[in-house]
């Protein structure tokens, strides 16, 4: 199913502060791939509560829900899984961390509705990885921000695209996958990840 808006290759994906609440904005690119253009999703999670609940909406009205994220279950044991729904209920995927493969290398993998695997994120540096997991115990190493960026791999290997963080003073990031061209992965569930990689783990 393509929505209004995500029938592109790539997004522009931008944090903006608010107590209590995590609010992204989500765009078609502009003039170049990390700019942002027309406005295509405005996103809301409240925070701190049991069970990770995630809004997409059309606006920043939100009088229009295009799908939704969710825990499936209140507890992390070894590997979260967040199912994607449409307003009506219907399953659009879902988004797996792969707990094993993170604690060297953060790995996502996103499924289809039928649980097919149609993408893998993976760390695009190990040494970046490595290094972020070990910052805690280098004296001022907060004052050195780390990149935080992905490889969008097809389930045999095939680079599909990347995100990446724009360094800047409120967080941005770039979605592209130039290498799906016939978009066999729903940009809905590609817009669903970008967002679960900031927001839906500790780093």
């Amino acid at each position: 199913m393509t929505v209004e808006g995500f029938d592109v290759d790539g997004f522009v994906i931008r944090q903006l502060w608010r107590p209590v609440v995590n609010v992204y904005e989500v765009f078609r690119p502009g003039s170049d791939p990390s700019t942002p253009g027309q406005l295509v999703a405005f996103v809301r999670q409240r925070r701190m509560k049991i069970k990770e609940e995630i809004h997409v909406f059309r606006d920043q009205n939100e009088d229009e829900e295009l799908f939704r994220i969710k825990a499936r279950s209140a507890l992390d044991m070894g590997g979260a899984t967040y199912d994607v729904f449409e307003p009506g209920g219907a399953a659009i995927g879902a988004l797996a961390h792969h707990f094993k493969a993170s604690l060297l290398r953060t790995t996502w993998a996103v499924l289809d509705s039928g649980g097919t695997e149609v993408l893998r994120a993976t760390e695009a540096n190990q040494f970046l990885a490595l290094l972020r997991r070990i910052k805690d115990f280098i004296p001022y190493a907060d004052w050195f921000p780390i990149p935080y960026n992905f490889l969008l791999l097809s389930p045999d290997g095939r680079e599909l695209g990347h995100y990446r963080r724009i360094l800047q003073l409120r967080d941005q990031y770039v979605l592209e996958l130039p290498g799906d061209p016939g978009r066999t992965v729903d940009r809905r569930l590609a817009v669903a990840l970008a967002i679960g990689l900031d927001t839906l783990q500790n780093r």
